[in-house]
């Protein structure tokens, strides 16, 4: 084989793995994300103990198989890119691997082939495909809102912690060990769930007084819940008021990725890689 039909061979390959826009990308995506949420399931499933005890060959030679294919599809992605190290220590390269490897080292520790299901990561692939990537920016400014108003949850929290110890004491003086309040710090544990509204309902305060006070943290706890909420919407608010700076065109982003560094969600017409500037065939 030639150096050029080599050439022409991995970039052909390297089109079907990595992009999305061509049929035979659209093809191998879909029959991917299939075979993820397949492994997903099978390694569910293993886990319950009537299914796995009448069904275990089957769903172990199935998820060996998915291995071998999940294991293939990784080395393949490492040999079409020609800086293969950016792929591997890529955030999509470090979930390709360790979505592959529990299967093998079960060979040697038993059960850690449950960390399979690590596998559901790779299902992020879907933004890239269904270009929802532009759709992100949402989510960071989220992130930007809570570090924004960390402080005052910050605040907050510590006051909440602070009822939730007054609140825990008092209980346990007015309750008391026959009533399931042994100690300060499980009436403490029973004051926190009582205030997020869980309520296991394996401690119960016995006594009118108890409960006319358990009454108190409960609709205390609906008011709680609601603080955090409202001062993190105040700053995500704030920080998406238009402002005047006239808008930026949209610039559409497509799914081809670079040969050279696989660096993906380029420009359409890009002729340069953003990244390690390779030039496109097709520029």
């Amino acid at each position: 084989m030639s150096a050029t039909q080599k050439t022409n061979w991995k970039e052909k390959l390297h089109e079907i793995i990595y992009e999305a826009d061509t049929p035979a990308g659209k093809l191998f995506d879909v029959v991917l994300m299939i075979t993820i949420i397949a492994s997903i399931l099978l390694v569910m499933l293993e886990s319950v103990k009537s299914i796995d005890a009448k069904y275990h060959n089957l769903l172990n030679i199935s998820e060996w198989i998915i291995t071998i294919l999940f294991t293939i599809e990784y080395v393949a992605r490492i040999i079409t890119v020609r800086k293969p190290f950016h792929y591997i220590f890529s955030f999509y390269g470090i979930i390709d691997l360790l979505s592959t490897i529990p299967k093998y080292i079960s060979l040697i520790f038993g059960g850690i082939h449950a960390l399979a299901a690590l596998r559901a990561l790779r299902l992020l692939r879907i933004f890239r495909i269904l270009k929802l990537a532009r759709y992100l920016g949402a989510s960071n400014n989220l992130v930007r809102a809570l570090r924004a108003s960390r402080a005052k949850i910050s605040v907050f929290l510590f006051a909440v912690i602070i009822v939730a110890i007054i609140l825990g004491t008092i209980m346990y003086l007015i309750e008391g060990e026959e009533n399931g309040f042994t100690n300060i710090p499980k009436s403490v544990y029973w004051c926190i769930v009582t205030l997020t509204t869980v309520g296991f309902g394996d401690i119960a305060p016995q006594t009118p007084l108890g409960q006319f006070i358990a009454a108190l943290v409960m609709i205390l706890g609906y008011g709680i819940i609601a603080v955090p909420t409202g001062i993190v919407s105040a700053e995500y608010t704030a920080q998406n008021k238009p402002k005047e700076e006239p808008e930026k065109p949209h610039v559409d982003l497509n799914t081809q990725s670079c040969p050279n560094c696989a660096a993906g969600r380029h420009k359409d017409n890009a002729e340069f890689c953003y990244n390690c500037g390779h030039k496109f065939d097709n520029a």
